[in-house]
């Protein structure tokens, strides 16, 4: 069955995502899950910008589950009640432990197909798989799932998520080393579980005998030995200086540990022409590094000439680049032992150059790659010849392994076909293992001296340089060794379903393939966010060299297809912004209107997208070309949005969201084909039907707990709901407003609810959001001050008194949250304020003592809502509001703080509660008698 038009199409049942949704318990689990690592589909395999499980689980039970509103035999009272239950359950199965409760996932299941009545509910389809997350969360909500994706890499970890699990469900392992279970119960995938995780040791223990000895122990100064974690080494070039010539350490840092109880670093001793590096402790800590400040600007430490950016990337794009070893760390007893690096040590890193290593070329973008402008222009280069070795070693291993894998499994009673399918599964597992340690094992890997330990490569999404650099070994029962990995994989598979027929994965290009009687669910790509197929080719040449026997229609080309990618890249377009846009959006149109006509018609389309509103112009204000594109090709392609929703991704308070592009939240879009009756209107109509909408939902994402960095872009929405409706919205001139206008219209109008709530406030907060707005913490002129006052009928004495200014020398100024009293009681306040009320649970919740941090800042706001002279509500709403100040003035320390005031507001108020129930806990110094 095609997608029926909106002409032909049988009235539509409006779905729970396009009317209301228990945003506070998604966003609150979906932020959880970033800290669970045990078992969690992500610890598979890297991969970027993964949605959270809780939120794609959440979305689609909301998008094929009945709004109550359909049901005209219930009263409103009715409906509302039978949604609320519907809460409960999303509220039930949105917790990362409701994954593996079968009685949870049951009652889901159940809820989805009463929905849906006899038939068959309709395949679920995400075609821009990516990580896998949102086929997973179909599959094991019981849905029949596809995935597809144009990049070999998520086709394969969705092969491993998806499609091979449930093939093998109830199957005991093959391996003659498996765990024996006295009940014979295999529950799940557990016994494919187990034979990764044989033969994964097996893989390990054979590349130990065949390189093992290129990975000596550390001598220590009692005469024994230690196993060594890692290697730490600095990249050398020649100093420019003809009287010296000596190789020039690249030093960043000296520093090998700072923890308070036994810091470490390096001190590096002059003898000549030669540095050697000793090992140090004390209070003193080390000496300046070479480096010296942004860019690569390094002194020598023999003749103390400096170097600049331009000499260093010289050196390098003509292979003069060499390293240094500075220092082994070895395993000691509940400790890291630092020790001084050998000549020994140094020589074992030696190994031959690999014949056949990567040589692929990176690209030259210097926004996500910058290893190829100092020479390191093959993703092999990025690895030193130990580190190929063991990487080649692993890769070819797999196919060893699933020899292995085939022979035991015939001797296990498998046919020669299924054990040959079986070996593939297998293998499958074992490479991406392998292919997960080269995110350690790479030369742009660092050491972390607060935490002890290396820091992998993919901390962002760029592969930036690195100039000292950490070699972990890959035998040292870490991350970085295939066995952990192994381990890990084995886990995540032991907690994957395999209810029902195995998923469907197969590699398509999304602006071709077919959606025929689809339920569509994605998370396409974000514009020039992430550069996917240039950044996991950093992976692709490690698994197709594993993987290209067993999948050679998926491995076929060298590296990852790049030119179709949906994503707005200059340099694949001669260095063109405009060429590159133009990519992007005309992808979108053509893939929203093969959408559109296979969609199935009883359902929404669901859309995710990321993407913070950054660029200015003088016409339109604030906007962003990347929501403006997407917006488009969704329009363009005959879609109107019905439904939107914030879910938060990334926990509350990174200070990174302040005044950056980055953001916590992505929107959720619920859209549906554009009704044949919809007609268009002028730009008076649109603003006036944003000005009678948009408040009210505004209101509800504040009520939502929605963070105010997110705020914007969560607006676009609601906003955009209104644009889609119309064929078309006409400027003056006749001509058709963009996209683009109509996003700066959006913003303007968030702009004045947010001024308009002021009204809610007492006059004292009034001047002090006026007096904030001009000097944030800074003194200004007392006459300026008085005459405010008057404006809004109070005194600068009277604010005084309320401590919410302090003056002197003619100059008066707000009173910083940090600087209030510690000792306030908002139960004895003679004249409290909203301002009063929200800058003292800031400094309450902000603070570092005993007495700081969500309990005790609850434990205020339950004062506070004693006294009940305002709605505390609007403490919230004052902390959006100076959010949004802000974020305008670069005022991003200040921003943080209020940012965090409003994301924590629900929790706050959970405490308060709580404090209103038990009553007020006594002081932590009276507890002590």
């Amino acid at each position: 069955m095609s997608g029926a038009t909106e002409e032909t199409a049988p009235e539509r049942r409006t779905k729970l995502i396009e009317v209301s949704l228990p945003l506070e318990a998604i966003n609150r689990e979906s932020a959880r899950e970033k800290s669970i690592r045990h078992g969690h589909p992500s610890t598979l395999h890297l991969w970027w910008a993964r949605r959270p499980l809780a939120a794609a689980r959440a979305m689609l039970f909301a998008q094929l589950v009945d709004d109550p509103s359909t049901r005209s035999d219930l009263s409103p009272e009715e409906q509302k009640a039978e949604r609320q239950k519907l809460f409960d359950l999303i509220e039930e199965m949105v917790p990362w432990e409701a994954t593996r409760d079968e009685r949870i996932m049951r009652k889901v299941r159940e809820k989805i197909a009463e929905s849906h009545g006899d038939g068959p509910i309709p395949p679920i389809l995400d075609p821009f798989a990516g990580g896998g997350t949102i086929p997973l969360e179909a599959h094991r909500l019981g849905l029949e799932s596809h995935a597809s994706d144009l990049n070999p890499v998520p086709v394969v970890i969705n092969k491993a998520l998806i499609d091979i699990p449930p093939k093998w469900a109830g199957r005991k392992p093959v391996s003659p080393t498996a765990e024996l279970r006295t009940d014979g119960s295999w529950r799940g995938a557990s016994g494919l579980a187990e034979d990764v995780r044989q033969y994964g040791k097996w893989m390990r223990e054979q590349a130990y005998a065949r390189i093992g000895a290129h990975y000596p122990k550390a001598k220590l100064e009692d005469g024994s030995e230690a196993p060594v974690i890692a290697w730490l080494w600095a990249r050398t070039v020649t100093c420019p200086n003809p009287t010296c010539g000596v190789d020039m350490p690249l030093v960043s840092t000296w520093w090998l540990s700072k923890k308070k109880n036994r810091p470490r670093w390096i001190k590096p001793k002059i003898e000549g022409k030669n540095v050697r590096f000793e090992i140090h402790d004390g209070p003193e800590g080390p000496p300046d590094p070479p480096k010296q400040g942004r860019g690569a600007k390094f002194t020598c430490l023999v003749c103390g000439d400096p170097t600049n950016d331009a000499y260093i990337k010289a050196e390098g794009m003509a292979g003069r680049m060499g390293a240094r070893l500075l220092a082994t760390v070895a395993e000691g007893k509940r400790q890291r032992i630092y020790l001084e690096a050998t000549e020994e040590q140094e020589q074992a890193a030696a190994v031959d150059v690999m014949a056949d290593a990567p040589q692929e070329r990176m690209p030259i973008n210097p926004r996500w790659f910058s290893p190829p402008f100092y020479g390191l222009e093959t993703y092999g280069s990025l690895f030193t010849k130990r580190q190929l070795l063991v990487l080649t070693t692993f890769s070819d291993l797999v196919g060893e392994a699933r020899e292995r894998v085939e022979r035991d499994a015939k001797e296990a009673g498998m046919e020669e076909a299924e054990a040959a399918e079986y070996g593939k599964a297998v293998a499958l597992y074992l490479a991406l293992a392998s292919s997960r340690t080269a995110d350690l094992n790479n030369s742009i890997v660092t050491w972390s001296n607060g935490r002890d330990q290396a820091r992998n490569l993919f901390s962002r999404q760029a592969i930036p340089m690195a100039w000292d650099f950490v070699e972990v070994s890959p035998f040292a029962d870490a991350a970085g060794d295939v066995q952990v990995s192994v381990a890990t994989a084995g886990r995540v598979i032991e907690a994957l379903p395999t209810i029902g027929a195995s998923g469907h994965v197969v590699q398509a290009d999304a602006t071709t393939r077919s959606y025929s009687n689809y339920v569509i669910n994605t998370d396409p790509p974000y514009y020039d966010n992430i550069g996917y197929a240039d950044l996991s080719d950093f992976f692709y040449v490690w698994l197709r060299r594993s993987l290209r026997d067993i999948y050679p229609e998926i491995m076929s080309t060298i590296l990852t297809p790049k030119e179709p990618e949906l994503i707005a890249s200059p340099y694949r377009h001669g260095g063109s912004w405009e060429k590159a846009e133009t990519h992007f959006e005309q992808g979108f149109v053509e893939t929203f209107t093969h959408m559109r006509a296979g969609h199935h018609p009883d359902f929404p389309l669901v859309v995710y997208y990321a993407f913070k509103q950054s660029e200015s112009d003088d016409e339109d204000g604030t906007a962003s070309t990347g929501w403006e594109t997407m917006l488009n090709g969704l329009i363009q392609a005959g879609w109107s949005v019905t439904g939107t929703w914030p879910v938060r991704t990334e926990r509350a308070g990174r200070s990174i969201g302040i005044g950056t592009n980055a953001l916590a939240s992505s929107v959720v879009l619920a859209c549906r084909p554009r009704h044949a009756t919809a007609g268009p209107t002028d730009r008076r109509g649109f603003l006036r039907a944003l000005r009678n909408e948009l408040p009210d939902k505004l209101r509800k994402l504040q009520e939502g707990n929605l963070a105010p960095v997110d705020l914007p872009q969560s607006a676009i929405g609601p906003g955009i709901a209104v644009f889609s409706r119309y064929t078309k919205v006409t400027e003056p001139d006749g001509s058709a407003m963009r996209v683009r206008t109509a996003l700066g219209l959006i913003n303007d109008v968030l702009a004045d609810v947010l001024n308009e709530q002021e009204g809610e406030f007492d006059q004292d907060t009034r001047w002090a959001i006026r007096w904030f707005e001009q000097f944030q913490w800074g003194k200004g002129a007392f006459g300026d001050a008085e005459t405010l006052a008057k404006a809004y009928n109070v005194s600068v004495k009277g604010l005084q008194d309320a401590q919410i200014t302090q003056s002197g020398d003619s100059k008066v100024w707000l009173v910083a949250p940090a600087d209030l009293p510690e000792t306030y009681d908002p139960e004895t306040d003679a004249r409290i304020s909203v301002w009063e009320a929200a800058m003292h649970l800031s400094r309450v919740l902000e603070g570092k003592g005993a007495d700081s941090g969500v309990g005790p800042a609850g434990e205020l706001l339950a004062g506070i809502r004693r006294r009940g002279e305002f709605d505390e509500d609007t403490i919230r709403d004052l902390a959006h509001l100076l959010y949004s100040i802000c974020d305008r003035r670069r005022w991003s320390e200040s921003g943080q703080r209020f940012n965090n005031l409003a994301s924590a507001w629900s929790d706050l108020q959970t405490e308060a509660r709580a404090v209103e129930k038990r009553g007020p806990r006594k002081p932590i110094k009276q507890q002590l008698f």
